[in-house]
């Protein structure tokens, strides 16, 4: 009986990571790219709230 080759199995693994590694970061850049596509709407109250922090500091000056 043949003796398993664990090398390849593993190097066969570390190219499955990789590849499912780069198509991640592929559909990350294009959802980057193309914002509202996917139904994300960007929230209305991240934006608001960083101009209310910086009057707020200074009307309390």
């Amino acid at each position: 009986m043949a003796t398993p080759n664990y090398g390849y199995e593993k190097r066969q693994r570390e190219l499955a990571k990789k590849q499912k590694k780069e198509e991640k970061a592929r559909a990350k850049a294009q959802r980057q790219h193309e914002p509202g596509q996917d139904g994300e709407q960007p929230q209305p109250g991240a934006d608001e709230a960083a101009p209310e922090s910086g009057a707020g500091d200074a009307a309390a000056d």
